[in-house]
């Protein structure tokens, strides 16, 4: 039996067709690697092309490897002489040869991230500019988007003209290069736009390398930029056997640079392409294929296709509004935990989300529950360095002992107060058996600083002006205005790029837990909150190596796979974001509707969507609706009752055990927050008429539910069933004793008021309380 009699047809002809330009459409998990590698070992074995005329080029370092894993086993012998490389890999090669054909010695030195800010940090210095309004990192992403788009310094200049702010981001531009050049240094853009350079002014190099690759392949071509494209377009002009294989509804890295168009128009660039469509997926069920299907047709900038499967239906793909973040994030979690109670891995289960900040919630319920979990592409969110820095103000807030975070934040954001004046102080303090931050307040004193003792009394000030105002139950408007006023929040607007404003959602988030934090205290401190804060980020321990559960965003999570995936956050403002809505340019909804796409086709088995009624955003508490993608999927293929009973069965459930609320299995006790929506029309679940009743005083107001399956307990049927009514005194398990005051029938829940002992009155739902009659 030959290799490639596993193949199906369409992937059968992608192989074969080996001559000329090739477009391969290759939609979610449709096999393109597995193309790839059979069309390398038919080059070899039926085309004869010798193994060193053949380029692979994928874009990570991983793909890399792992393409080279599967060309060594399925070519043998020869398959060490076939390049498989990534964009930079490749290149580096190239100009460790050629380099001194443009200018550079061939040992040049190739800058990380840390050298190129310290590079800019000297530009800016010796141009004289106010690293406050011109930033390192700002200047360093406009000068990265030039090269993308292989813009020199001479033409950025001249297009500069007439914009006060382009005209210094070219000054600093041409100053920047300089310092590379007469450091023989290049960053990972050189990289690329030198390749294109040497060969774009170099016959004799441009045909070496036109020899030697007759054939090239690149994986994941939607999302390469302008540099990469005339990189490959110059590689492949003599012999044009160029395949590329992609997914232009996979195209979601626009912020980097990727520019879709290189994908849709490739036609339009090489005369005479083939273009073969995979759109068999190996990966998912029907339903989830025919949703992802549903969404991404409204997109109108894309090649057409429709991805299909020849397995069973599957489940339907299930959706969840819930109260606000908190119930979403507890939802997930005990779904979760149901789930592996009663069979599942935690492997099983992956959740996706738009943004970084929202992994904080879904991180504490994890806790709380006690769900191993591993962030990938991301950090923690208690270790990211914003919120380590508004951690570390507050310590120094609430204990100026703590030298650790004082240190790390005395000088950020930048006062003037260099590491040599710090360790001129460090030294003081330890001569004279002073903690670091006694001595700061006593910098007057120490001969060796002199003009810095200044800087520091304005740092020392700030903090005792802080520590004075402490002792607030507003822990939430505290943490704000001691940013503001520290000059950190100014310094990530005017920053003003991707990383800096992603830094202000994540503070936004913090505001967030704060706000939680000072509604469920009794007395507020911020001495409780670093506490509460501290217990919940401690996650040290965790053993990345076992079971657990996997958290990320949905950019994060392109070209993997899960059995399980609740996707979080659908709603109009967070997914698709606020710019993209607003923005006037079609493209940035399309954008985003493409990462919906995605984080769908993430899913092998079941997909389970969630939204929030409320959640605080962008430094409040915000009320959005539910995203325009769940409404665009038919409603034939949505399960939105409020049981969600066979959903998730499968996965360990117990058929005799009584089903959770998405059906793995178990009872459900203390959800609660989940309210059905009814405004999308006919087919969206089982809706069933409250008759109007009294208990006490109050009259349970009218209302549409969603009935649960027989056994749950996510809502109580009728007042009688609490166990308690009004004027009877209960217990809670936080706020201890209290009458009820107040029974009201919610939307969702018995809406209960009681007026506690020690904490006074507070609404609550009766099956969140749980409230016991005494």
């Amino acid at each position: 039996m030959s290799i490639y009699d596993s193949l199906n047809d369409k992937q059968h002809e992608a192989v074969c067709h080996t001559d000329g330009p090739l477009l391969i459409l290759a939609g979610a998990g449709s096999g393109k690697t597995r193309v790839l590698t059979h069309r390398i070992a038919y080059l070899i074995d039926e085309k004869n092309v010798n193994p060193w005329n053949i380029l692979a080029i994928t874009f990570t370092n991983k793909a890399a490897g792992e393409m080279r894993e599967r060309v060594d086993k399925i070519v043998g012998f020869g398959a060490e002489s076939i390049w498989v490389s990534t964009f930079h890999s490749m290149c580096v090669k190239i100009l460790r040869r050629f380099s001194d054909h443009i200018g550079y010695d061939t040992n040049f030195t190739i800058y990380d991230g840390d050298d190129q800010k310290a590079a800019m940090k000297l530009c800016l210095k010796e141009l004289n500019l106010d690293p406050k309004k011109f930033s390192e990192k700002s200047m360093l992403g406009a000068i990265s988007n030039a090269k993308d788009n292989l813009i020199g310094v001479s033409e950025f200049a001249e297009s500069a003209k007439g914009d006060y702010r382009e005209e210094i981001i070219a000054k600093v531009y041409k100053k920047y290069q300089n310092m590379l050049r007469s450091n023989n240094a290049m960053d990972f853009d050189d990289l690329i736009v030198n390749t294109v350079l040497l060969f774009a002014n170099d016959d004799k190099v441009l045909d070496y390398y036109q020899e030697r690759f007759q054939y090239i392949m690149v994986d994941e071509y939607q999302d390469t930029n302008m540099a990469q494209f005339e990189l490959v377009r110059l590689l492949a002009k003599k012999y044009r056997n160029l395949c590329v294989v992609g997914d232009d509804d996979q195209s979601i890295y626009k912020f980097r640079g990727a520019n879709i168009k290189n994908i849709l128009e490739f036609e339009d660039f090489f005369e005479e392409t083939k273009v073969i469509k995979l759109e068999q997926n190996y990966r998912s069920t029907s339903n989830i294929l025919n949703a992802a299907n549903a969404v991404i047709k409204n997109n109108t900038y894309r090649k057409d296709k429709a991805l299909w499967t020849d397995k069973d239906g599957g489940d339907k793909v299930a959706f969840v509004q819930l109260n606000d973040s908190l119930y979403e994030a507890d939802f997930v979690a005990r779904n979760i935990r149901e789930a592996v109670n009663n069979g599942a891995s935690y492997s099983d289960f992956a959740c996706l989300y738009r943004t970084n900040a929202q992994s904080r919630e879904l991180e504490e319920k994890f806790l709380m529950n006690n769900i191993p979990y591993k962030i990938i592409g991301g950090q923690n969110f208690y270790q990211r360095k914003e919120i380590k820095d508004v951690l570390c103000y507050l310590k120094t807030i609430e204990n100026g002992k703590d030298d650790i975070s004082v240190r790390r934040i005395i000088n950020v954001p930048k006062r003037g107060i260099g590491n040599t004046s710090i360790e001129k102080v460090a030294t003081f303090a330890n001569e004279n058996g002073m903690g670091f931050y006694e001595t700061l307040c006593i910098a007057g004193e120490i001969p060796t600083l002199k003009s810095a003792a200044g800087k520091i009394k304005g740092f020392t000030d700030f903090i005792d002006s802080c520590k004075a105002k402490a002792d607030t139950d507003k822990i939430r408007d505290f943490v704000e205005e001691v940013l503001v006023e520290a000059g950190y929040i100014d310094e990530l607007k005017n920053e003003n790029t991707p990383e800096s404003l992603a830094r202000l959602e994540n503070i936004n988030e913090f505001y967030g837990k704060a706000l939680d934090y000072e509604e469920s205290a009794e007395n507020p401190t911020l001495s409780g909150f670093l506490e509460e804060v501290a217990l919940v980020a401690d996650i040290d321990n965790l053993d990345e190596d076992q079971d657990y559960v996997v958290l990320m965003t949905i950019h994060s999570a392109k070209g993997l796979e899960f059995d399980n995936v609740f996707l979080t956050g659908m709603e109009d403002g967070l997914f698709p974001g606020y710019m993209a809505i607003t923005a006037e340019d079609e493209s940035e909804i399309e954008e985003e509707r493409r990462l919906c796409y995605v984080a769908i086709t993430r899913a092998r088995r079941k997909l389970i969507m969630t939204a929030a009624k409320s959640r605080f955003l962008r430094g409040e508490r915000q009320y959005n609706n539910i995203s325009r993608f769940i409404k665009e999927i038919p409603p034939l293929l949505l399960d939105t009752r409020g049981s969600l009973a066979q959903v998730g069965r499968e996965i360990g459930g117990d058929e005799n055990k009584k089903p959770s609320f998405l059906g793995f299995g178990g009872d459900m006790d203390g959800v609660s927050g989940y309210s059905y929506q009814s405004n999308y029309g006919s087919g969206y679940g089982n809706r069933t008429r409250k008759k109007p009743a009294k208990t006490g005083d109050s009259t349970l107001k009218s209302t549409y539910s969603v009935s649960p399956v027989k056994g749950s307990s996510l809502k109580v049927e009728s007042a009688s069933d609490l166990g308690y009514d009004v004027g009877d005194t209960v217990k809670h398990i936080k706020f201890g004793k209290g009458v009820v005051t107040s029974i009201v029938s919610g939307a969702k829940d018995f809406e209960v008021t009681v007026d506690f002992e020690k904490s006074g009155p507070r609404k609550m739902f009766a099956a969140f309380a749980k409230l016991k009659k005494i």
